[in-house]
C-alpha cells in the first residue's frame, strides 16, 4: 500500500518560509521515492507567516496600504475565503516592519493592525481569525483600537502619543466611536502565548526586551499598560480589569488585551489555524505526517505549530516525524509530544551559520533520509 505523506511544518525563521520547507521536503522525498504521494499543508501558529499559510491553503491574498509600527506606510496583506478572513498583526506591526537595527519599544504602534481588521470588515468578513505574534509593539492594542474608532485622550483633551509610552499620559478613553460591525463579527484571537497584560509574566516584562526595551523601559511600559487598563475601567466597567488578567491579554505587546475588549475569544493559535486550513481532512488522508520548525525546543511544547500538529496526528493514530534546524529536546520529550523522531539539519551540517545559509539543500538531504527510513 502506498504511503501518503502530509507535510505540515511551520517556517524555519530566518531561512525558509513554511511553503519553502514543504517544497524542499517534497523534493527530497521524491528523490528517493519518485512516485511518493505527498500533500503539503504549510502551517502557522498565529505569528508571522500566518497569512502566507492561509494563502497556500487556498485563501485569496488581499493587500492594503496601512501604517507600519512607526507610522510609515507599508503594504500589508490579509487572507480571505468565503466569509472568513485571516489577519496577521505582524503584517502591519511586526518587528520585520522596523528598519534594520531600529527598535522603538515606547513609541511603536498597532494602528496598522487596526486598519487591516477594518479592511477585512470592508471585504465582507463575518469571521476574523486575528493571528498575533512577532510584534514590534507594546501598546496594549491602543493603536489598533484607535484605527477602529476609539479615542485616547490626555488631560487637555488631545490624543495621547502613539505607543505604550504615550499611555502614561492617558486621562480619558472613549470607545463610543468603535466600528459597529465589530459587534456582529466573530473575532478569534489566535496566539501561542497566554500571558496576562502586566506584572512579572506580562507583556512588557516577558517580551519587552525582545523589542529593545531596557529595564527602565519595561518598568515604564508595565506602569503605562496598568494605567491604560485602569482608565478603561471607567469607560467599560469591571471587565476591563478582568480582561487584563485573562489568558492572551499580553500577547503581542498587549494587542490581545485590545482584541478582548472588542469581544474576541481567545484560542491557541495552532488549533485555530489547523481548523481554518483544513488540517483534519488532510490528516485523514495521510499515513505519515512530517511537521517541524526552525528550532525544536522547550518552547515548541507550549503551543507552537509542531506540537499542535503532532497532538492532532497522535489522536488520529498517525505516525509523526519532525524536521528542524536545531534540536534541543531529548527523545523522551519528543515521544511525549507524539513525535517519533526528529531530523535536525545540524545532524548533516554541524556549522549553524552554514546550516542557516544553506537550509534548503540541507533540508532536502534530511528528507531523503526520512524517505529511506519510512517510505523506501
Amino acid at each position: 500500500m502506498t504511503q501518503r505523506v502530509l507535510i505540515a511544518a511551520d517556517k524555519f525563521k530566518g531561512s525558509l518560509t513554511a511553503v519553502e520547507v514543504a517544497e524542499r521536503v517534497t523534493a527530497g522525498l521524491r528523490r528517493i521515492v519518485p512516485g511518493a504521494d505527498v500533500e503539503a499543508l504549510p502551517v502557522a501558529d498565529g505569528g508571522d507567516g500566518t497569512v502566507a499559510a492561509a494563502v497556500a491553503a487556498g485563501f485569496e491574498r488581499h493587500e492594503r496600504q496601512v501604517a507600519g509600527p512607526l507610522g510609515q506606510e507599508v503594504t500589508a496583506a490579509f487572507a480571505l475565503r468565503g466569509g472568513t478572513a485571516v489577519v496577521e498583526m505582524a503584517e502591519a506591526s511586526g518587528l520585520q516592519r522596523l528598519p534594520r537595527g531600529v527598535f522603538a519599544p515606547l513609541t511603536a504602534s498597532t494602528y496598522g493592525s487596526g486598519e487591516l481588521l477594518r479592511a477585512a470588515l470592508d471585504a465582507g468578513a463575518r469571521t476574523i481569525v486575528f493571528g498575533v505574534g512577532g510584534s514590534a509593539t507594546t501598546d496594549g492594542g491602543a493603536g489598533m483600537l484607535s484605527a477602529l474608532g476609539a479615542r485616547f485622550l490626555d488631560a487637555d483633551g488631545g490624543p495621547v502619543p502613539p505607543g505604550g509610552g504615550g499611555l502614561a499620559d492617558l486621562a480619558r478613553a472613549d470607545l463610543s466611536g468603535l466600528d459597529p460591525r465589530l459587534s456582529t463579527v466573530d473575532l478569534v484571537l489566535a496566539s501561542d502565548v497566554d500571558n496576562p497584560l502586566t506584572g512579572p509574566k506580562g507583556a512588557p516584562a516577558v517580551y519587552g526586551p525582545q523589542k529593545g526595551a531596557s529595564p527602565d523601559d519595561v518598568e515604564l511600559l508595565d506602569a503605562a499598560l496598568a494605567h491604560f487598563a485602569k482608565v478603561l475601567e471607567t469607560e467599560v466597567g469591571p471587565r476591563a480589569a478582568e480582561y487584563a488578567v485573562a489568558p492572551g491579554a499580553g500577547a503581542a505587546g498587549g494587542i490581545g488585551y485590545g482584541a478582548l475588549l472588542l469581544g474576541a475569544r481567545f484560542r491557541a493559535g495552532i488549533e485555530v489555524m489547523l481548523d481554518v486550513l483544513g488540517f483534519a481532512p488532510a490528516l485523514e488522508r495521510a499515513s505519515l505526517v512530517i511537521t517541524g520548525e526552525g528550532s525544536l525546543d522547550e518552547q515548541t511544547l507550549h503551543g507552537k505549530a509542531p506540537a499542535g500538529v503532532a497532538a492532532a496526528a497522535r489522536a488520529a493514530g498517525k505516525e509523526v516525524v519532525a524536521v528542524c534546524g536545531r534540536l534541543a529536546l531529548p527523545p523522551a520529550a519528543l515521544g511525549r509530544a507524539g513525535i517519533r523522531r526528529a531530523y535536525p539539519l545540524t545532524e548533516i551540517e554541524p556549522d549553524v551559520v552554514r546550516c542557516i545559509a544553506e537550509a534548503g539543500p540541507i533540508l532536502e538531504r534530511v528528507a531523503e533520509q526520512i524517505a529511506r527510513d519510512f517510505l523506501a
